[in-house]
C-alpha cells in the first residue's frame, strides 16, 4: 500500500497468502479478532456502565458545601470530574500514540508493545476494586492509567488490519472484529448483571459489587490478550535491526507529520472521523451518567440497556458490514451519522423515570454503534501508505472508542454552565452533522490512490 509502486508489493503478498498461506492468515484473522474480545469490556463495563455513576458518587462524596472537589488544587464540580478525567486521559494519550506507533513501525515489533500496553491497562482496571471512600483522585489516576493504555494498544491492533487482510476482505473482517468485542461485552455484561442484582444475597455490597464488576474486566482483558500474542506474527520494520528509544521514536514521528502532508485527503478523512467520532466516544461514555443523573434511572435499569446496545452491536456490525459490500463503506457511514443525529436528538425529549424509553434509545445507539466504528477503521486502512500503518492508525485512534477528549470537554462543560445534563446531550449533536459534511466532501477513491492503492470499488 506504499506512495509508488508498493501496491504491487501487497499484490504479490496477497498471490502468495492465497496459494500458500491462507489457514495462516485466516488464523492471524481469528487470533486478531481476540484482542477485541479481550479489550472492548473496558470499553463496556468499565467506561459505558460502572465507572462514570460510581466515580461521580464517591467524588460528590468528597466535595465541598459548594458540589466541588479540589484536584490538584482546581475548582471542579463533582458531576463533571468523569468527563474531565476522560478528557485529560485522552489528551495524554495524544502525546504517547503517535509515538507507541512511529516505535512499532520502525522496529517493527508491534507485540511487545501491544502486550506492554495491554497488560498495565489491565492491571489499572484491576486495581479499580481498591476505589471506594472518597478516592476520587484514586479513581482518576486509575482511568487515566487504563485509558491512555487501551489506546497505545488499540493503535497497534488496529495496524495489524492492513497486514493480515486484503483490500477486498477488510470491511468484513473489521466488522468481525468489532461483533467479537460486543459480543464479549453483552457476554461479561450478563454476569455483571447477575452479580449486582443479587449482591445481597450473596453478602456483597453493593459498592463492593461495582468494584468487582471493575476488576474483572481488567482480569478478562488480561487473559484473552494471550491470544492475538501467541498468533498475530510480526513482519519486518521500516528499519531493518532498528533499536526502540524515545528518542527515535520522536525523530519517526517528526518525519511522519512531515510526510502526512503529502497526503492531505486522508488527513481530511481524519477529521472528518476525529470530529463524527468524538460524539460517538461521547454517547458511550456519558449515556450511564445521563441515564443515572438526569432520567433517575437505577443501576439494574442501566446495565439492562447497556447490554440491549451490546447485542444489537453485534447485528448492526454484520448488518452494515453487508451494506458496505452493496453500497460502499463511505455511503453507509453518512447513513449511519443521519441515524446518530435524530437518535441523540431525541434523547433531550426522554421523560425522567421511563425506562422503556431509555430502552429505545439504547435500541437506536446499539444498531449503529459498531457498523460507524467498524466500516470508519476498515475504510481509513484504505487511505494509509504501506509501512506507516502504526504511525497512521496513532493518529486515527486519537478519538478512537472512549478516548474522545473534545466531546466529553463539551459535555462537561456544558453541565457546568447549565446543571443539566440534558443540555449536555443534545451538544453532541454538532458533532454528527459537521461529521457529516465533512466525510461527505471527501473523494475516497482519490484519497486511496494518493496512499498508493486501488479505489474501493463502492465507495
Amino acid at each position: 500500500m506504499g506512495h509508488r509502486s508498493t501496491r504491487g508489493q501487497v499484490v504479490v503478498v496477497a498471490v502468495t497468502d492465497a496459494a500458500g498461506g491462507t489457514a495462516e492468515r485466516r488464523r492471524e484473522q481469528r487470533g486478531w479478532y481476540f484482542y477485541d474480545w479481550a479489550n472492548s469490556v473496558f470499553s463496556t463495563s468499565v467506561l459505558t456502565v460502572f465507572l462514570g455513576p460510581y466515580l461521580t458518587e464517591i467524588a460528590k462524596s468528597a466535595a465541598d458545601a459548594d458540589g466541588f472537589v479540589h484536584p490538584l488544587g482546581i475548582p471542579v464540580r463533582a458531576g463533571s470530574y468523569f468527563a474531565y478525567t476522560v478528557s485529560v486521559s485522552v489528551l495524554l494519550s495524544v502525546l504517547v500514540m503517535p509515538l507507541a506507533g512511529a516505535v512499532a513501525d520502525r522496529t517493527g515489533r508491534k507485540k511487545p508493545i501491544l502486550g506492554g500496553f495491554a497488560y498495565l491497562g489491565a492491571g489499572a482496571t484491576a486495581g479499580m476494586f481498591f476505589l471506594d471512600g472518597e478516592r476520587y483522585l484514586l479513581g482518576g489516576a486509575l482511568l487515566v492509567v487504563a485509558n491512555v493504555s487501551f489506546a497505545v494498544a488499540v493503535v497497534v491492533y488496529n495496524a495489524f488490519l492492513p497486514q493480515i487482510a486484503g483490500p477486498e476482505e477488510r470491511d468484513a473482517v473489521s466488522s468481525r472484529g468489532w461483533a467479537f468485542g460486543y459480543a464479549a461485552g453483552a457476554l461479561v455484561l450478563v454476569a455483571n448483571l447477575a452479580l449486582f442484582l443479587r449482591h445481597e444475597a450473596l453478602g456483597v455490597s453493593e459498592g463492593s459489587a461495582v468494584r468487582i464488576c471493575l476488576a474483572s474486566a481488567g482480569m478478562w482483558w488480561a487473559v484473552f490478550t494471550v491470544i492475538p500474542l501467541v498468533r498475530l506474527r510480526e513482519r519486518p520494520g521500516a528499519v531493518q535491526g532498528a533499536r526502540v528509544s524515545v528518542l527515535s521514536g520522536w525523530r519517526q514521528l517528526g518525519s511522519t507529520l512531515r510526510e502526512l502532508r503529502r497526503y492531505r485527503l486522508t488527513m481530511a478523512f481524519l477529521l472528518a472521523y476525529l470530529v463524527y467520532n468524538d460524539g460517538v466516544q461521547t454517547v458511550i461514555t456519558q449515556a450511564s451518567v445521563f441515564g443515572s443523573e438526569e432520567l433517575g434511572l437505577d443501576q439494574t435499569t442501566l446495565i439492562a440497556a447497556v447490554l440491549l446496545v451490546q447485542v444489537l452491536a453485534v447485528a448492526g456490525a454484520l448488518l452494515m458490514g453487508r451494506l458496505a459490500r452493496r453500497f460502499g463503506a463511505q455511503r453507509t457511514i453518512l447513513g449511519s451519522l443521519v441515524a446518530w443525529t435524530a437518535t441523540v436528538g431525541g434523547g433531550y425529549f426522554l421523560p425522567a423515570g421511563a425506562p422503556v424509553s431509555f430502552f429505545a434509545l439504547a435500541a437506536g445507539i446499539g444498531l449503529v454503534l459498531g457498523g460507524s466504528q467498524a466500516l470508519s477503521r476498515s475504510l481509513f486502512s484504505q487511505l494509509v501508505p504501506e509501512g506507516k500503518e502504526a504511525e497512521f492508525f496513532s493518529l486515527y485512534e486519537v478519538s478512537d472508542r472512549g478516548t474522545s477528549w473534545l466531546g466529553p470537554l463539551v459535555f462537561g462543560v456544558a453541565y457546568q454552565l447549565t446543571e443539566s445534563y440534558r443540555t449536555a446531550i443534545i451538544s453532541l449533536v454538532i458533532f454528527f452533522v459537521l461529521g457529516f459534511v465533512l466525510l461527505w466532501r471527501v473523494p475516497v477513491g482519490q484519497a486511496a490512490a494518493a496512499a498508493g492503492n486501488p479505489s474501493p470499488d463502492r465507495i
